[in-house]
């Protein structure tokens, strides 16, 4: 190579090199007064490119050399802009005055309508043209979640707080931090994809962020919004909904200037103080009628759950003719338990493309990936690429937990902290059982509570069920288990036990198989009636022996894998040889004057008869579950299926062999079911329903236990379950024919209770519920309930009719989350 070609490629090479230096501006953010004003925007004039500042105001924007413009921009303040020529780093330091709106080209008079309700009415009949103005567009969001404890009690149900959740001595400190950017994509009505490029869990350093740019988005076109985010069970209406004048008062503020452009500052006021709806500022420009921000809360007088106080604020940035958002917060607090919290996520977009032109089949049902590469990323991709600057307290959040994560992760570290944790303990053997960890083999072993395994029933006596979990991970968080079980009964003397295990082989295809063999008690009602430990206090405690039992030496071999995107396959073999068991004892804690034992035959309660003679089954099953519109994620550790607005539907086969393997069984049952949950009705709460039916094609030789059975219910607490009956007797109406069952619940999430005073602060839902089955044995049973409910409890009153006779009445109580 000659002299003058090296020289060449040199000064190519540093030229290379400065044009693509970039450098940086940064400062801090505040008022006059030098109070800092915290997620102020801070973006280059003419662009999408802009980053935010931090809780303490602080900001750093990278920008290649050159002249620009910066625009300062924050809820409540005047716009400021800066013209900088770049060359080199600069520290800029930027004070913001407080926004002047005023009334002075505005006349209101005494008994007058606000002007604020004109301006609304405007921006309600342009809501929909604002709404679909853009069909299309991707854009690069970054988003960064915090949650800290800001007071505690010193110790609970006798742990000392500071030491198990690692705050300060003033029980303070940092709980959750993390870090994602996305690209993510949409396309009207609702298609949405997005990839995750980078995370960051703080003290995780394998963990992947479950931050999702969807989450974030709330669009105040809308008319209803935040359903199905778990803040309530009903939705909230937005300030410009179509009936927003029914929930809402209105205040003009003021009004300012910004750029040529009218903007109105309007105070949104509740009509009613428990309404679902928010509470305080939106700016709509005069003109177009357009939200150009938002600062609006959420209260417990609305309805929310877990928090006490939610604010949303977000700001928008034109791009071409039409105005996107360029930041949004979600803040919040909350007290629970002595427990005080609070924190914020806040979402930055960039390099909007509101032209995108999507490929044919960009949208799937996969609405984001993440995959193994996007925790990888080193300190120094995150200095330059974050642009939300780090305050001291989540710089030193990063440094102390990640240097903890990775000496957690050493062989000398996790020994001497299992050397600990695994010390054996009679206290936790009873109450909670025993584990053993081996974290750096990815070993795990438990020990079932003594206290869960000690039953009493009419057939076995006392009694003592026993098992132990294996549990070996894997590579790509594929996995094994191992559980062998045992059990004896002190009165009729029968020792069984068995093996079961399992192993997860593809986590993006939900794919595992499993195998079992050994000797069990069993229920006859293959969905199981109750609990041992609801049987035994039913049993000991009221005089009602209600579940019912058969002995079975068995093997079973099962397989399941989604064959496509909300596909999922089924199948299993199963052999069994089936014994009738009969009471052996009567013992009871009291003796109560109207009841009785009955006996293990639930179709002849006063004498002990054999259900059925001793028989072999072997049967093969098949069933696929499908689910309409079935949207999932997909990351490194499985794929993560969510909530559908569609039915799903499930088809199953179950064929017992005769002859093969000596069994005595022949049948065919063929069973479909449709299914949905939380079908919204807006304002009204939502519906969830059940819809099966089934024929045995083939009923030559069905014993009981291969019947097909229903779940249902003769205590008075039971856990919840749709597809659970709440008087059907659980052995009584068990079928080998034809059969159609219909399970419908309606919760009003406190529509109505919410109106009254002394029970709205207890946010109790109000529930209706249908339920229905025939088949020949029980033609046109229902059940009508209503009641209420909050967090998983519930209490409702009930009747039962057999066709027009009314056979059952009486509480329900339900448990459970």
């Amino acid at each position: 190579m000659n002299k003058f070609n090296l020289l060449l490629i040199l000064m190519l090479a540093l030229f290379n090199v400065s044009v693509a230096q970039q450098y940086q501006i940064s400062g801090k953010i505040t008022e006059n007064n030098g109070e800092i004003i915290p997620f102020a925007s801070v973006y280059v004039k003419n662009t999408s490119k802009g980053v935010s500042a931090n809780a303490d105001g602080v900001y750093k924007l990278s920008l290649d050399k050159g002249s620009y413009t910066i625009v300062y921009k924050a809820i409540g303040f005047k716009t400021t802009e800066q013209a900088v020529t770049v060359n080199s780093d600069l520290t800029l330091n930027q004070k913001l005055a407080s926004e002047s709106y005023t009334l002075k080209n505005v006349i209101i008079r005494p008994n007058a309508e606000d002007p604020a309700y004109e301006i609304i009415r405007q921006a309600i009949k342009n809501r929909k043209i604002h709404l679909n103005e853009v069909d299309e567009y991707s854009s690069s969001v970054y988003i960064k979640g915090l949650q800290k404890l800001v007071g505690a009690p010193k110790k609970f149900f006798g742990r000392d707080i500071q030491k198990t959740l690692d705050l300060d001595t003033n029980r303070k400190g940092i709980l959750y931090l993390s870090e994602s950017q996305s690209i993510f994509s949409f396309k009207r009505p609702n298609k949405i994809h997005e990839e995750m490029v980078s995370s960051k869990v703080s003290g995780r350093n394998n963990s992947f962020s479950f931050n999702k740019a969807s989450d974030l988005i709330i669009n105040f076109y809308e008319n209803l919004l935040l359903e199905g985010t778990g803040l309530s069970s009903r939705s909230f209406v937005s300030p410009i909904a179509d009936n927003a004048l029914f929930y809402y008062r209105y205040k003009l503020l003021g009004t300012t200037e910004e750029n040529g452009v009218t903007i109105n500052k309007i105070e949104v006021i509740p009509r009613r103080t428990n309404d679902p709806v928010f509470r305080g500022i939106v700016y709509i420009t005069d003109d177009s009628w357009r939200l150009m921000g938002t600062n609006l809360n959420l209260t417990e007088d609305a309805g929310i759950n877990f928090v006490d106080t939610l604010n949303i604020s977000q700001q928008f940035i034109k791009i071409e003719n039409v105005y996107m958002p360029s930041d949004i917060k979600f803040q919040f607090n909350g007290n629970v338990l002595g427990f005080k919290f609070e924190g914020y996520y806040v979402g930055i977009y960039s390099d909007y493309n509101i032209h995108p032109n999507f490929p044919k089949n960009y949208f799937t049902a996969e609405i984001l990936k993440v995959t193994k590469a996007v925790n990888k990323k080193d300190s120094l991709y995150w200095m330059n690429i974050r642009p939300i600057p780090l305050t001291d307290e989540e710089k030193y959040d990063y440094k102390k937990k990640d240097s903890i994560a990775l000496r957690k992760t050493s062989k000398h570290y996790l020994d001497s902290l299992e050397k600990e944790n695994n010390k054996f303990g009679i206290g936790k053997m009873i109450l909670t059982g025993y584990t053993i960890n081996k974290r750096y083999e990815k070993k795990y072993i438990s020990f079932d509570p003594i206290i869960r395994s000690v039953f009493y029933n009419t057939v076995e006596g006392f009694g003592l069920k026993y098992g132990i979990t294996f549990r070996k991970n894997l590579e790509d968080r594929k996995s094994y288990s191992i559980r062998p079980e045992a059990r004896y009964g002190f009165s009729n003397h029968i020792f069984t036990a068995n093996l079961s295990g399992s192993y997860y082989y593809d986590p993006l295809k939900r794919a595992s198989v499993g195998a079992s063999f050994g000797t069990d008690i069993s229920d006859l009602n293959r969905y199981g009636s109750m609990s041992l430990l609801s049987n035994s206090i039913n049993t000991l405690l009221f005089e009602r022996n209600l579940s019912k039992f058969y002995k079975k030496e068995f093997a079973n071999i099962n397989s399941t894998r989604e064959l496509a995107d909300g596909l999922q396959a089924s199948a299993s073999i199963d052999y069994s040889k089936n014994y009738t068991l009969q009471n052996t004892s009567t013992y009871k804690l009291r003796d109560l004057k109207d009841e009785e034992y009955t006996s293990n035959n639930p179709f002849t309660p006063t004498t002990e008869t054999p259900l059925f003679p001793t028989y072999t089954s072997l049967s093969i099953s098949a069933g696929l579950t499908y689910t309409i519109g079935q949207k999932y994620i997909t990351r490194p550790d499985g794929k993560f299926y969510q909530e559908s607005k569609y039915p799903r539907f499930q088809i199953g086969y179950r064929k017992g062999l005769k002859g093969v393997l000596n069994s005595d069984v022949d049948y065919d049952l063929l069973s479909v079911e449709i299914y949905q949950d939380r079908i919204s009705t807006g304002l009204l709460g939502y519906s969830s329903f059940v819809v099966g039916a089934g024929k045995f094609l083939n009923n030559t030789t069905v014993f009981y236990p291969e019947m097909k059975h229903f779940r249902g219910n003769n205590s008075t607490i039971f856990p919840p379950n749709l597809r659970k009956f709440r008087f059907l007797d659980f052995y009584q109406y068990s079928t080998s024919r034809e059969y159609v069952e219909v399970h419908f619940e309606h919760n009003f999430a406190g529509f109505m209770l919410n109106k009254i005073p002394l029970l709205r602060k207890l946010k109790l839902e109000e529930i209706v519920g249908v339920n229905y089955l025939t088949q020949p044995g029980k033609r046109n049973y229902k059940e009508f309930y209503f009641g209420i409910e909050r967090l998983g409890f519930g209490a409702s009153y009930g009747y039962a009719y057999d066709g027009n006779k009314k056979v059952d009445q009486g509480f329900r109580i339900t448990y459970g989350f």
